[in-house]
Order: structure tokens, then sequence, then C-alpha cells
């Protein structure tokens, strides 16, 4: 059957970098074992070279902060929590989203990814999204989740997980398109993967149109984010800028996968 040729491969990346990763992102749902297998390889390789493309190190030290209440983020602060602790002895239920707690903060940044997998998902969109995933996995391994979402919202990498780059990027070269958008529901996903790390910095960062089509709260949720990042596709991204500022978010345009590693970097380094 097929054939991939890894020199001509690697010539392709320096003349059609876009064109090269779309093709093999094509590929790796082959129907040959064995051009399926290379492809995935080849794609694994590339892609993690290409993100790690403006990675930096973590810096600084940690320290105790006050937090929204979650299970995993610490004690709770008995005084920032006093009013709905009160409220609870007479016999009124207490409200998580009132309740404070103090945690230790690490240095560094944890990120979530939402990968939008409604529209088309092959070739350079799917290609895109791996880089991204690449991208993201190279700058804290240890500290990061991938949500892919369409009509469902699945978690292809959690928060407190270990997964290997390799694998991730390969499960997201799987993903195929769902007609749907549950953004409400991914962002609220992100939300919770994100409450289990004690990162200083806690970054959502969002690919999409953000062109919702299931019923939800998408602003709300957006709102509830310590910091989010839209980044969207260079020839249609409205609905992804008036998404961004009725939500606060920052947004950034990419035309191709071989720009998104650069784009990640600028964004957070522009709303740091």
């Amino acid at each position: 059957m097929g054939e991939l040729d890894e020199y001509a491969v690697d010539e392709a990346m320096q003349n059609s970098p876009d064109e090269m990763l779309g093709l093999l992102a094509d590929l790796t749902g082959a129907t040959d074992p064995k051009l399926r297998e290379l492809a995935k390889r080849l794609a694994g390789r590339l892609m993690l070279d290409l993100g790690a493309r403006g990675r930096a190190k973590p810096r600084g030290i940690g320290k105790m902060v006050e937090q929204p209440y979650s299970p995993e983020a610490g004690d709770i602060d008995i005084d920032a929590s006093l009013e709905a602790i009160s409220e609870s002895r007479r016999g009124q239920a207490i409200d998580p989203d009132r309740l404070r707690v103090r945690g230790w903060r690490k240095p560094g940044t944890a990120f979530c990814l939402l990968l939008d997998r409604s529209g088309s998902m092959g070739g350079q969109p799917l290609a895109t999204n791996a880089v991204a995933t690449a991208s993201i996995a190279s700058r804290n391994p240890e500290d990061y989740s991938v949500i892919a979402f369409g009509k469902d919202v699945v978690v292809t990498k959690s928060q407190d997980v270990p997964k290997s780059s390799e694998r991730v990027i390969n499960d997201v070269l799987t993903l195929r398109g769902h007609g749907t958008t549950d953004l409400a529901g991914a962002l609220l996903a992100a939300r919770s993967q994100l409450s289990r790390s004690r990162a200083g910095r806690r970054v959502t960062i969002l690919l999409s149109d953000c062109r919702a089509t299931v019923e939800g709260d998408a602003e709300a949720a957006a709102h509830g984010m310590e910091e989010l990042i839209v980044i969207a596709p260079r020839e249609d991204h409205d609905e992804a800028r008036a998404f961004a500022n009725r939500v606060g978010a920052r947004l950034a345009l990419v035309g191709g996968p071989s720009e998104i590693p650069e784009v990640i970097a600028f964004a957070l380094e522009a709303s740091a």
C-alpha cells in the first residue's frame, strides 16, 4: 500500500509545513496499518519538536493564597467563610461557592487545553489541535489537561494523571468531528480539571470559533475561569472575538498548525 518517505516529509516541513502536518494528521487514520503507524510516529515526532518552540521554564516560589473552595485546594479559611458557615448553623445549606480555602500555590503554570471538534475534524484543523497539545505538554508535562468537546465533553488527558506526551498527541489525532458544540460544558470541565492543580497560575486555552449550539451558559462558565485565552481561526473569528470581549478573555488568531506554538507563547506572555 502507500508509503511515506521520511526525507521527503522533512523537506516538505521546510517548504509547506501546514500542508504536510495536515496530510500526516489525515494519514494517522489510514486503513493500511503500516502506513497508519508510520504516520503516527512521524506526526508525533514533528509535532513534539514544533510544540517545544517558545517553551518557558517555570520560576518563582510557592506561597499560601486564599482561593475558591474545592476538595483538593486546602483547608477552609474560617474567617473568609464565616458568613456562609454561620448560615449553616441556622439550618441553611452551605453554598460551596461562598466558601474560601487557604492552600499552597506552587510556582509555574497549569494548563487546560480545550479542543473544539464540533466541525470538520481532519487535515490542518486536526493538526492544529495536535500541535497545540504538544505545545502545552512541553510547557508543563506534569500539570496539564486536554479536553475535546463537540456533542460530548471528553477528557483526553486528566490534570493529575500521568500520560506520555506521545500518547496524548496520538489520542488527539484519533478525534473526529461531531456536529454540535457544548461550549459551556467544556468550560465547566476545565474549571474542574484546574481545581486539582496548585500552580500559581492556572490557564484555560480554548481552540474554537465559539459557536455554541448546546444549551448552557457559556459566558457564566467563562467568567469563573482564572485566566482564559481564546484561539480562533484567522479566517473565521468574529464570534470568537465577540465572546472573548464579553467574558474578558484574551483573543489570539491562528492561520495553520505551524503557527500555534508561537501564538500560544505570545498570548501567554501578553496576558501574564
